[in-house]
């Protein structure tokens, strides 16, 4: 069952200027605990010097790849100068949009889901599991073009089985 809260993309402030306190505690809330279910995961499915694949789906299953995403584009930016971080996740994590969310007294509130409990390397793994996997997924989706295309040569080699089928007179 994936995530039902909707990701909300704005900071504190402007839910409470705009009267959406409750939609962004509960994403807020949201992206905490999948932060949790990461550590988890990788907890659960780490053996024999291995990130067993299972990990990735776990957490997609109940966050989905777009909270999942977050997260860990908001911890790879936090730990932009580890260098147990691939150099192509980091530039991943610069260009997935992660809003800027300081409180009040200017403390930045997305440290709160930042994947610190496991250590980076096996992060990092995660992250190249979970973009390969979504990337293999946007393969396997037919694009809409090619299935109109597809719908349009179906109905062409129709329009010719028909054109044969007339009968001679």
């Amino acid at each position: 069952m994936k995530d039902a809260i909707e990701i909300y993309t704005h900071s504190v402030a402007y839910a409470l200027e705009h009267g959406e306190i409750e939609q962004y505690r509960l994403s807020h809330n949201a992206n905490i605990d999948c932060k949790e279910a990461i550590e988890q995961a990788i907890a659960d499915h780490y053996r024999a010097n291995r990130l067993g694949s299972g990990a990735v789906h776990q957490v997609v299953e109940q966050f989905g790849y777009d909270r999942v995403f977050l997260v860990l584009a908001n911890t790879v930016r936090k730990k932009e100068w580890d260098g147990r971080i691939s150099h192509s996740n980091k530039g991943w994590a610069k260009a997935f949009p992660v809003p800027e969310d300081k409180d009040s007294f200017g403390r930045d509130r997305n440290a709160e889901f930042i994947v610190d409990r496991s250590h980076t390397g096996l992060m990092d793994l995660f992250l190249t599991q979970a973009r390969r996997e979504y990337q293999e997924l946007q393969e396997q989706k037919p694009s809409v073009r090619n299935r109109l295309n597809k719908s349009d040569g179906q109905r062409e080699r129709e329009d010719k089985k028909n054109v044969q089928k007339e009968p001679e007179r």
